[in-house]
C-alpha cells in the first residue's frame, strides 16, 4: 500500500472572523479535480483517490475529510467520460426497468444492489425502453456502451447478449427461470414456489386447487412456473388445479368471488401476496368462509399479510444477496473472457398462519 503524506499544516489558523466562502454561481465554469486540489491543499492524485474512495493507498480521514469538504463547496462532480477513460472501459451497469409492478421484496433487493455497486464505484442507470423487448430492447441498451447489464426477467436471447458484448459489455447476466447463452444467470426456480404451496395445502386437506394467474402483461415468465409447480406438487394424488384468471383490481376479484362457489374449489394460491389479499377481501364479502370453504396462500410475506384477519399464508421468497451479484458483476467486468457463472437462488419457505 503506498502511503500519501500529508500536507504541512499552515502557520496560523485563520481568524474566527474570517466570513465563509460565497457559494460558486450556478452559471459559472464548471469546477475541476484541479480546484478541488488547490482548495483542499493537495494533489490532484489524492483528489481522484479520496472521491473514488481507493484503498490502495493510505490516505489519513483528516486529508479525506478536507477533500470531501472541497469538493462540496466547489459543487465539483467526478466526469463520468473522463474515468471511464482512464480506466479503458465505461464504469456504468445498467439496469432495465422492470416492464411489471415489482413488489417491496424485489424493491429491498434491487436498493441493495444498487448500494454495493456504488461501494465498487460503478454508476448504476435504470433504462426504460418503451415498447421494446429481447432483441430488440439489448440493442438500444448498447447504445449506452455499459459495462455490464443486469436483466430481470425476460430478457434478450443469444443473439442480444453478442450485441451488448459488441458494444464492449463485459457482464450480462440475467435473473430469470432460465439461462442464456453467453451471459451470467441467477436462475430464480418459480416453480419450486408453486410447489412448495401446492404442497401445503394438500397436505392441509385440500383437493380441489384453485391458482390465481394475473392478467398483467408480463407477469406470466413468472406464473407459469409457478402453475407447473403446484401441479407437479399435486400430480397423482387425485387433487385438480384450476387456473384462474385475475386481474388487478376490484372489479375483477369481486366478478370471480361472484361465482366462487360455483367452481367448488376449497385452496387457492393466489400468485403472491398482493393477488391473495384482494382475492381473499372480495371472497370474504361474498360470505366465503376463510379457511372453513376455502383456503388461501399467497407468496412474498408482505407485511400487510400478517396484519389481515385471517393472517394470511405464505410462501416466503430468499432472494439472492445485492452485494453477492455485485461481486459477480465486478468479477466479471475484471475478466470478461471467465466462463459464465451460473447460481440457482431463490429460495422458497412456506409460512403457515390462519387463512390455510
Amino acid at each position: 500500500m503506498v502511503e500519501i503524506p500529508e500536507p504541512p499544516a499552515p502557520l496560523a489558523p485563520a481568524p474566527a472572523s474570517t466570513p465563509a466562502r460565497a457559494p460558486r454561481s450556478a452559471s459559472g465554469p464548471v469546477p475541476t479535480s484541479a480546484d478541488v486540489a488547490r482548495l483542499a491543499g493537495v494533489s490532484r492524485a489524492t483528489v481522484s483517490y479520496v472521491l473514488n474512495d481507493s484503498r490502495t493507498v493510505r490516505i489519513s480521514e483528516a486529508t479525506r475529510r478536507r477533500v470531501r469538504e472541497a469538493a462540496e463547496e466547489l459543487g465539483y462532480v467526478p466526469h463520468a467520460a473522463a474515468r471511464s477513460l482512464r480506466a479503458g472501459h465505461s464504469r456504468l451497469v445498467l439496469m432495465p426497468a422492470p416492464s411489471v409492478p415489482v413488489g417491496p421484496l424485489y424493491s429491498r433487493f434491487i436498493d441493495e444492489l444498487q448500494r454495493a455497486l456504488g461501494r465498487l464505484d460503478y454508476t448504476v442507470v435504470q433504462h426504460a425502453t418503451v415498447g421494446a423487448r429481447g432483441d430488440e430492447a439489448a440493442r438500444a441498451w448498447a447504445e449506452l456502451r455499459p459495462v455490464a447489464v443486469l436483466v430481470p426477467g425476460s430478457g434478450p436471447g443469444p443473439e442480444g447478449v453478442a450485441v451488448l458484448k459488441r458494444a464492449g459489455a463485459r457482464a450480462v447476466v440475467t435473473l430469470g427461470p432460465e439461462a442464456v447463452e453467453g451471459a451470467h444467470a441467477l436462475i430464480m426456480d418459480h416453480e419450486s414456489v408453486g410447489h412448495r404451496a401446492g404442497a401445503h395445502l394438500h397436505a392441509r386437506g385440500r383437493r380441489r386447487v384453485g391458482v390465481v394467474m394475473p392478467q398483467e402483461r408480463g407477469l406470466d415468465v413468472f406464473s407459469r412456473p409457478r402453475l407447473e409447480g403446484v401441479r407437479r406438487a399435486l400430480r397423482g394424488t387425485g387433487a385438480t388445479v384450476t387456473e384462474l384468471p385475475l386481474g388487478y383490481d376490484e372489479q375483477s376479484a369481486a366478478r370471480l368471488a361472484a361465482r366462487w362457489r360455483g367452481l367448488g374449489l376449497d385452496a387457492v394460491f393466489a400468485y403472491n401476496d398482493e393477488y391473495a389479499m384482494l382475492l381473499m377481501r372480495a371472497l370474504m364479502d361474498e360470505g366465503v368462509r376463510i379457511p372453513g370453504e376455502t383456503a388461501v396462500i399467497g407468496a412474498d410475506d408482505l407485511m400487510l399479510g400478517r396484519l389481515l384477519r385471517p393472517r394470511l399464508s405464505t410462501v416466503r421468497l430468499e432472494l439472492p444477496s445485492g452485494r453477492g451479484l455485485a461481486a459477480l458483476v465486478d468479477r466479471a467486468v475484471r475478466d470478461p473472457g471467465a466462463p459464465p457463472e451460473r447460481h440457482a437462488v431463490l429460495g422458497a419457505t412456506v409460512v403457515r398462519r390462519e387463512s390455510s
